[in-house]
């Protein structure tokens, strides 16, 4: 380890109430980086991160291209958040069969519940390939055709390894802005199937009155099961005839605990973070992406959960699309809440300053990281970027006319004989399971009118004209109207797209209109936007080369990230946190459900969550069911689900989300105050064992 390393190490080691910023690739992990861990608990060897064939790598999984989770059983039992698994839930419930509010357990195998377009990957290899693509030309090519350049990279070197085993894909992904590029090899398991899930009120248990909050007592967990060919164990499309997986490894489960200052770990798939960004890009990120999106959705959300909560059919369909609507929109207010009361652009324009420094004093990258180059192009971008994200929060995925309205124009598959024009048609398939007329009308009215009084004319679809001049300017009226007469949503009508009717329908018109402003919205940012990643891929090269003895780690981009750190709190304003919550803290919140109705929970789970003894799920410290603990691990959004593991690799918990004081941590890591809201596992096999009666998964993950 060189000097300054080992100075830091030090530090780091002298100060454990500070979290160990990081998500650091498992195949590369630094040395330093290395020491460190063990210096605070650690003791696995090195090779049993990544290399051995107990490699803890070996038992984490992407679970589904949006979350992380667990294998915890020899049968492939996965355990990840109760949030990660709830579209699975909510696609299996019904008014009279509802998951969601009632739990599920599964009590034999051939009870467990498939699911469609879900998965877990396993991560077989990763390698760097920078040398080879730079050998290609990669860095010759404008940031916004690298992709297609990638991807015919990918495809060659993804028959390669399908060459030597037809179950693996590839795929590259830049690191450090560009300036490296990784191979990571995967396995994909798409037989996946539900096996328990308790309900929604302990589940989700505090809603949006407690996300992102601390103390919390959420019992976020969901739990599936690979199955597999039943000859080669590998990947299989569902059949029945498909078995339980049996995983090379799994993770023990321990029902020991842990106690303030113990080593903690987290492994799992982060989505995506911007930690090199410049204070620009920071700025922009406040200005024209979250608090367009946070007020938009406030406006959105405000309609739905008033549908919701007044018919259950309703609430079952726009479930997990509110969850995923409020989740963002509450972490835009609290990142932009962050930025301002940390001052984190001051922070650092200030950082760039000592860049400055350093290329004025080596010469490194001088005539290309250009600060006012980039400062003069992020403001030009800024106008087109708000209002592109009030443009893609009103029209992109908020509403099925809009949806149907852009798909039409946007590569539908067109049915019908190619030498005959005008029998050709497209057809809209029946999926009014999935919404409900009265939420999306008033929805997209709502954000129509908002839209209007947000953005500049110049960036107003066409349609709105026929709203002014044949509606007056009611925008519930133009809906209604559209939705009732246009054809894109008479569900198994053919629209033959080259006759009249089609080309009258104001729908159709709307669509389209769509479609040339969101091409009017984009052309004038894409040469910015080449230009500003090209100087952003600068900046992050001049840090690294600035800071060249420290190990560096690269933004997450929702590949295997390893996190590590501590069990304990945080002081915020002369008040400690505390590090855990238990059983009796859970029973006051519940009283309080009058009130707040997101503390609402069963007459039983009063009863267990009462109980006098919690029998082997009691910590032994503290004589306590503890629900949920503090760590301050380096997460972000993916790491939902992501194993939470202790100094021996025994399972202790699952992250499931991060508290309010560090909201700006996907673009700053505050060493004070970040810090990862894990669920105890103790407290998921106790609802498991004494709510759920699975004696047969208690049996089958053997925790100890």
């Amino acid at each position: 380890m060189k000097k300054t390393s080992i100075i830091l190490a030090t530090m780091l080691a002298a100060t454990p109430v500070m979290a160990d910023e990081g998500m650091w690739t498992l195949y590369d992990l630094p040395k330093a980086a290395f020491e460190q861990m063990q210096s605070e608990g650690f003791t696995m060897p090195y090779a049993d991160l990544y290399q051995s064939d107990n490699a803890i790598k070996n038992c984490v999984v992407n679970f589904s291209g949006y979350c992380s989770g667990v294998v915890v059983s020899p049968d492939g039992l996965v355990f990840t958040n109760h949030h990660c698994g709830f579209e699975a839930i909510r696609s299996h419930s019904t008014v009279e069969h509802d998951y969601m509010l009632n739990g599920f357990y599964a009590k034999s195998f051939e009870e467990e519940l498939p699911n469609e377009n879900m998965f877990v990957s396993f991560m077989v290899e990763q390698k760097d390939v920078t040398d080879y693509l730079d050998k290609k030309g990669i860095n010759k090519i404008l940031p916004s055709q690298q992709r297609h350049f990638l991807d015919s990279i990918e495809n060659v070197m993804s028959k390669e390894v399908k060459a030597k085993d037809s179950t693996l894909r590839l795929e590259i992904k830049p690191f450090f802005e560009g300036n490296k590029y990784y191979a990571t090899t995967y396995r994909d398991f798409t037989d996946l199937r539900l096996v328990f899930t308790i309900p929604k009120s302990m589940g989700k248990f505090g809603g949006e009155t407690d996300n992102w909050m601390w103390p919390r007592q959420t019992c976020d967990y969901s739990v599936f099961r690979i199955y597999a060919d039943p000859k080669t164990n590998g990947p299989a499309k569902y059949s029945k005839d498909n078995v339980p997986y049996k995983p090379k490894h799994w993770a023990p489960v321990s029902l020991k605990g842990y106690k303030d200052g113990d080593f903690a770990m987290t492994i799992g798939f982060p989505g995506s973070t911007s930690r090199y960004i410049s204070s620009f890009g920071i700025r922009e990120r406040r200005d024209a992406r979250n608090a367009p999106m946070a007020q938009v959705r406030g406006v959105k959300q405000d309609v739905m959960i008033r549908h919701m909560r007044a018919n259950e059919a309703v609430r079952i369909k726009y479930d997990t699309k509110f969850a995923q609507s409020s989740n963002y929109w509450k972490n835009s207010l609290g990142m932009n809440k962050c930025i301002d009361s940390t001052g984190l652009i001051r922070q650092k324009a200030e950082f760039e300053k000592r860049i400055r420094q350093y290329q004025d004093t080596t010469g490194f990258l001088k005539g290309k990281l250009d600060f006012a180059k980039m400062e003069q192009m992020y403001d030009k971008r800024l106008e087109y970027a708000k209002a592109a994200m009030y443009f893609r929060e009103t029209f992109i995925r908020t509403n099925e006319l809009a949806s149907r309205a852009l798909k039409y124009h946007n590569g539908m598959q067109v049915e019908g004989p190619a030498g005959k024009p005008k029998k050709q048609y497209v057809v809209f398939k029946d999926n009014s399971n999935e919404w409900d007329e009265a939420l999306d009308k008033e929805v997209y009215a709502v954000l129509l009118k908002n839209y209007r009084e947000h953005v500049s004319a110049d960036f107003l679809p066409d349609f709105y004209k026929t709203i002014d001049e044949k509606f007056a300017g009611d925008c519930a009226a133009y809906v209604n109207y559209v939705w009732d007469k246009s054809l894109l949503m008479k569900s198994g009508t053919k629209l033959f797209i080259n006759k009249g009717a089609v080309k009258k329908d104001l729908g159709i018109a709307m669509g389209l209109d769509i479609t040339e402003m969101m091409s009017k919205l984009a052309v004038p940012m894409q040469d910015l936007n080449d230009s500003i990643a090209i100087q952003e891929r600068y900046l992050c090269a001049a840090k690294i080369r600035m800071e060249e003895d420290l190990p560096h780690y690269s933004d997450a981009n929702f590949t295997m990230r390893l996190s590590y750190g501590q069990v304990g709190g945080y002081d915020l304003g002369g008040t400690p946190s505390g590090y855990y919550t238990t059983a009796e803290s859970i029973v006051e919140k519940m009283k309080k459900s009058d009130s707040v109705i997101e503390y609402y929970a069963e007459p039983i789970m009063h009863e267990l969550m009462g109980a006098a003894d919690f029998g082997k799920y009691t910590d032994e410290t503290t004589g306590k069911l503890q629900l949920c603990f503090l760590t301050n691990n380096d997460i972000t959004g993916g790491n939902s689900g992501s194993p939470m593991f202790n100094g021996k690799g025994e399972l202790i918990g699952l992250a499931f989300d991060g508290n309010w004081d560090s909201l700006s941590s996907d673009i700053f890591f505050d060493k004070k105050l970040a810090r990862c809201i894990g669920v105890d596992i103790r407290y998921v096999l106790y609802l498991m064992d004494k709510w759920g009666h699975a004696d047969r998964l208690i049996k089958e993950i053997g925790a100890k």
